[in-house]
């Protein structure tokens, strides 16, 4: 089992950190993403520093990205084991922390999405449903990536009900995890969003 794992684990975090904000701000503005808006190399930044179509290629290639290791992992594993939540795993610490960017990458929301959606599709799109709802009321990111993480727990066991399966620990493992990691990687957000001050979708550049 590990000489099988962790090949696939380095294939999940290779293509994790594949650095397509980065690259979208390189290519088409001629800007470092990392050194604009946020920060973050995610679609949200690129949206707001390079514009609305490319943000859009970023989110997919971001979804994409936790999709296929999720897949990938699958196609060798047990769909249910331990191996393809870590290949999951994998792929959202290469979205946060990739090599060729110093460590310095995304938030992990849409690599994260791609994930779920790989792993347990209704789970991802409930979460994205859930996303896609708090982001139409509150024109707001990084709240609805919040909430939609902190629902994800809860999501999984859900499905497991309703597939009248026991739980299996490494998939609640995960939920609990990604959801540490969103919030982790928002804490500068929940910040701003406490104090009456983070950017609503759309808002003009300050």
């Amino acid at each position: 089992m590990t000489l099988i794992t962790l090949p696939l684990l380095f294939a999940g975090y290779l293509l994790g950190s594949i650095p397509s904000g980065y690259l979208a701000g390189r290519w088409l503005a001629g800007v470092d993403i990392r050194r604009e808006g946020s920060g973050s190399t995610g679609a949200t930044n690129v949206l707001r520093v390079v514009g609305k179509g490319p943000a859009l290629a970023v989110f997919l290639v971001d979804v994409l990205k936790g999709a296929a290791a999720v897949l990938l992992a699958k196609a060798v594993l047990d769909p249910l084991g331990v191996g393809v939540v870590l290949a999951g795993l994998a792929a959202l610490a290469g979205h946060i922390w990739p090599v060729w960017l110093g460590w310095k990458g995304g938030k992990a929301v849409a690599t994260g999405l791609g994930m779920l959606l790989g792993l347990t599709w209704p789970v991802g799109l409930a979460c994205f449903g859930i996303f896609l709802a708090v982001l139409s009321l509150g024109r707001i990111v990084s709240l609805a990536s919040v909430v939609a993480a902190l629902a994800l727990p809860l999501l999984m066991l859900g499905w497991f009900a309703d597939q009248n399966l026991a739980p299996r620990w490494p998939y609640l493992s995960l939920a609990l995890l990604t959801t540490v990691l969103v919030v982790w990687r928002h804490r500068s957000n929940i910040e701003r969003l406490l104090a009456g001050t983070e950017p609503k979708l759309g808002a003009p550049k300050p």
